[in-house]
């Protein structure tokens, strides 16, 4: 059903950008020479060189789409999402290209080509989105795009369905009728009336055997099948189906973290943290300075936490309390106030800087620098039976910094809104989420009135 339109529409798609980013390259000397000869250049260059260019940009620019996630077509997105992944994509891409154009070094490109290029790409290919969205819900209403749909079921999963049916008419999907409860008995005679192209099915669980006995009479008949499996109320992070051996596997509470993705993130983190180390080495040293003149006791503090699928790790710190900060309490959180900080730990700890050394857990790889921030095992195993969800954190590696510290959970604060920005940030995890995240601690995150 939605995949035949997705896997169409990604085909009608990759080739009319192709083609557009052809058109705009072609058409691009032109326009900057020969239109905008306002703005002055010192002479006309040759146009070979810029023709040579094709096969490159094309290259780059399929890739680049395909890499931001442009193309993908595993779910309906918002208009304005679109167009903001396609800005995000061809913004990303040009600055490629336009860095990859300096290392041909017995040609220099034309800067006013390369604008009026980039400007005509993410125009048309913007363009091209709109008319075929229009020009596809045009031939819904006459009939000519349009596939007849008839729903059996209830609950949330087939409601959100059909809305987004309704939502996207581009779909050509028609829905003719709804069965419900009361019906159930007669779906299969209502589904004969309609003569649907597609039937899809979302009767709850303790209806199986009438879901059951309808899939059975259905098979008999000239009809597209889809079935909602009742699962959604153990969802937290998503779902996703698989085949694995023609046996098709549910996934549930899958990280978006693997493949590439993780690799992507794991050289972001690598390189961020190494350059971390080096900028922050005079604060490094000024601070360790400071902790051995003004307290007894090591500069740093290692605590086990918890971090990817329930490993522990050592992580580091700049030591901002007593040495025998534990020995009559045992594992307790820091409270305001908490006098077992030192004199120099109540500054480090407001400001975030006695943080600074996990750069280093994020270098070897025991955490990232956006995440949900590690908890000390002893602290976890009383929160997992407590907290609902409270484990599915640690389906990505822990962070210095992440979506529930930069909106003020931290601290003696709520650990069911900390729960709930962690799997916000885990479902909608990017790297643009991560370095919006990153942007934000800089304003956010160090200084807070619950950094104690």
């Amino acid at each position: 059903m939605i995949k035949k339109y997705q896997n169409s529409a990604g085909v009608m798609t990759r080739a009319a950008d192709i083609l557009l980013i052809l058109l705009s390259w072609i058409i691009a000397y032109p326009i900057r020479f020969e239109r905008l000869k306002f703005i002055p250049f010192s002479e006309l260059p040759a146009i070979e060189p810029y023709y040579a260019l094709l096969p490159l940009i094309l290259i780059v620019w399929v890739a680049g789409f395909q890499f931001f996630g442009v193309y993908r077509y595993d779910r309906v997105i918002r208009r304005s999402t679109e167009i903001y992944t396609l800005l995000r994509a061809h913004v990303g891409t040009l600055l490629l290209f336009t860095s990859l154009t300096y290392f041909i070094t017995q040609y220099r490109f034309s800067r006013g080509v390369i604008i009026t290029f980039g400007v005509l790409v993410f125009l048309f290919c913007w363009l091209f989105r709109v008319v075929s969205r229009k020009i596809l819900r045009v031939l819904k209403r006459k009939g000519i795009h349009s596939l007849s749909l008839v729903a059996v079921g209830e609950g949330e999963p087939l409601q959100h369905l059909l809305q987004q049916i309704g939502r996207y008419p581009e779909l050509g999907l028609e829905v003719v009728r709804v069965i419900q409860s009361q019906d159930y008995e007669r779906a299969l005679e209502l589904i004969r009336e309609c003569h649907p192209r597609i039937v899809v099915i979302g009767l709850p669980r303790k209806r199986a055997d009438q879901a059951y006995a309808l899939i059975q009479a259905l098979k008999d008949e000239a009809i597209e099948l889809h079935v909602i499996p009742d699962y959604h109320d153990y969802f937290a992070l998503g779902a996703s189906v698989e085949s694995f051996a023609g046996i098709p596997l549910i996934q549930l509470n899958e990280s978006p973290l693997f493949g590439y993705q993780a690799w992507m993130k794991r050289l972001m983190d690598f390189t961020l943290a190494g350059l971390g180390l080096l900028l922050f080495s005079p604060v490094f040293f000024l601070v360790a300075l400071a902790i051995r003149l003004t307290s007894r006791g090591p500069i740093f503090y290692r605590q086990e936490r918890m971090g990817l699928d329930g490993r522990n790790f050592w992580m580091y710190k700049f030591r901002s309390m007593r040495i025998d900060a534990e020995d009559k309490t045992g594992a307790v959180w820091a409270i305001e106030n908490d006098n077992r900080r030192t004199v120099l730990g109540t500054f480090l700890r407001s400001t975030s800087i006695d943080e600074l050394p996990q750069l280093w857990n994020v270098l070897v790889g025991d955490m990232s620098l956006v995440g949900p921030r590690p908890e000390r095992p002893v602290f976890v195993s009383k929160f997992r039976h407590e907290i609902p969800n409270y484990m599915l954190r640690h389906k990505v590696k822990t962070g210095i910094t992440g979506w529930a510290q930069i909106n003020g959970w931290r601290g003696d604060t709520s650990l069911e809104k900390r729960i709930e920005c962690d799997l916000f940030y885990i479902r909608n995890w990017s790297v643009w989420f991560d370095l919006k995240i990153l942007f934000l601690t800089l304003f956010k995150g160090f200084v807070n009135k619950n950094a104690y």
